[in-house]
């Protein structure tokens, strides 16, 4: 089993930025992808951006260019830079993992942009 523990998060005026990352333990042997998946209220749950053991990169378009994902794999943490946010980035963000294609989730961790 792999347990994921998101931290930071929280309130940010529109353009500014915050930080959220993840935390990996428990039976760890290979976590083949780490990212970020966000849901709003009334929306579905909706990709961010992901990245693999290689350091290969994902992201959403709606985050290109503003979001950015890193990976400590020796520490199994994913962090998720997110930079000039707007109203439409408000949601909970969960942490995803996945290993020997078994998918994982955080509990999640708020993120609320006002404007």
């Amino acid at each position: 089993q792999v347990q994921l523990v998101e931290s930071g998060g929280g309130l940010a005026q529109a353009g500014g930025s915050l930080r959220v990352s993840c935390v990996a333990s428990g039976t760890i042997s290979s976590l083949s992808v780490m990212g970020w998946y966000r849901q709003a209220i009334g929306k579905q749950r909706e990709l961010v951006a992901t990245i693999d053991a290689g350091g290969g990169t994902n992201y959403a378009d709606s985050v290109k260019g503003r979001f950015s994902i890193s990976r400590n794999n020796g520490k199994n943490m994913a962090d998720l830079q997110m930079n000039s946010l707007n109203a439409e980035d408000t949601g909970v963000y969960y942490c995803y993992a996945r290993a020997f294609f078994k998918p994982y989730w955080g509990q999640g961790t708020q993120v609320t942009v006002s404007s």
